[in-house]
C-alpha cells in the first residue's frame, strides 16, 4: 500500500494520497495542502485518483479541495452529512459517507469510523490491503502523544472525544498505524502505552488536582499534556464536574 503525505508549513495539517500500488486507483484523505507534491507523486506513479475523503470541515483540512479538482475534475468529494452541513455553501456538490460505510480502491479497502468530539461529524478512516498492518487516518481526534480539543467550531463534548479514542480507536490492533490530521505518524500500541491522556483514562496514571484558570474561568487542571505543535493540551474540570480539552495556552496554573 502506498501512503504519501504532504504537510502544511503553517497549519502542520496533513493531506494523504493512498493507493494499492503504482498505476492503480487512488484517493486522497483531507485536502489541507500543499497538494502539489501529491499531484506530482500521483503523476509519477501513474495513479488514478477518484475520491477525496474528508475527516471534517475545518479550513486547514479542506482548503485545497479545489486545487485537486482542478487537476482531476471528476474527483468525488465525500464527507459526513453533519460536516457537510457545517461547511454550508462551501460543501455544495460534496457527497456523503457515514460511519460503517466502506469503499474499495483496487486492493485497498476503506471503512469510515465515527469519532466525534473535535467536531460533531468527525470521521476516521480505517484502511488496509491485507498485506500488512492496517492504517487509520484519525483527523483531529488523536495525535502522537496528544488528543483533539473540544472547543473548535462544530465541537461536541469531552465525553464524545474520550469515547471515540478509547471505545473506537484504541480497540484497533496494536500494530495499526495512526496517520493523524497533524504532525507525525504513530501506532495504536504506542499511544496505548505512552499517550498521557490515555494512560490516565486507563487508570495507569492519576488525575491531577491543581487549581487553575481556564478560558478565564476557575477550574481544576487534570492533565497538562503535549500537543502536536510543540505546545500543550490541557484536560480541565469545571466546578460543576464537567470536563473539557482546551489549548494549554488558555490555562493559567495556580489558584
Amino acid at each position: 500500500m502506498i501512503v504519501e503525505r504532504s504537510t502544511h508549513p503553517q497549519f502542520i495539517s496533513n493531506t494523504f494520497l493512498v493507493a494499492d500500488g503504482q498505476g492503480g486507483p487512488a484517493f486522497f484523505i483531507d485536502a489541507g495542502g500543499p497538494v502539489q507534491p501529491l499531484i506530482e507523486a500521483a503523476e509519477r506513479q501513474g495513479l488514478e485518483p477518484t475520491h477525496i475523503l474528508l475527516t471534517h470541515h475545518h479550513y486547514d483540512h479542506v482548503c485545497e479541495v479545489d486545487v485537486l479538482k482542478e487537476r482531476w475534475p471528476d474527483l468525488e468529494v465525500l464527507i459526513s452529512e453533519t460536516e457537510r452541513d457545517l461547511l454550508g455553501g462551501a460543501g455544495s456538490g460534496y457527497g456523503t459517507i457515514e460511519a460503517g460505510e466502506t469503499r474499495e480502491f483496487g486492493a485497498v479497502g476503506v471503512r469510515a469510523l465515527r469519532t466525534p468530539g473535535h467536531t460533531g461529524g468527525m470521521l476516521s478512516f480505517l484502511v488496509g490491503d491485507g498485506t500488512g498492518p492496517d492504517a487509520v487516518f484519525t483527523g483531529d481526534t488523536l495525535f502522537k502523544d496528544s488528543v483533539g480539543g473540544v472547543k473548535a467550531p462544530g465541537h461536541t463534548t469531552y465525553s464524545d472525544l474520550r469515547d471515540s479514542i478509547m471505545g473506537t480507536l484504541m480497540e484497533l490492533d496494536r500494530e495499526t498505524v495512526i496517520h493523524p490530521g497533524h504532525a507525525e505518524d504513530t501506532t495504536v500500541g504506542r499511544e496505548w502505552d505512552d499517550n498521557a491522556f490515555i494512560r490516565v483514562w486507563r487508570g495507569i496514571d492519576p488525575e491531577g488536582s491543581e487549581p487553575c484558570t481556564a478560558l478565564g474561568e476557575p477550574a481544576t487542571l487534570i492533565l497538562l499534556g503535549a500537543d502536536y505543535d510543540g505546545g500543550t493540551k490541557a484536560w480541565i474540570r469545571w466546578p460543576d464536574g464537567a470536563d473539557d480539552i482546551v489549548p494549554g495556552s488558555k490555562v493559567e496554573r495556580g489558584g
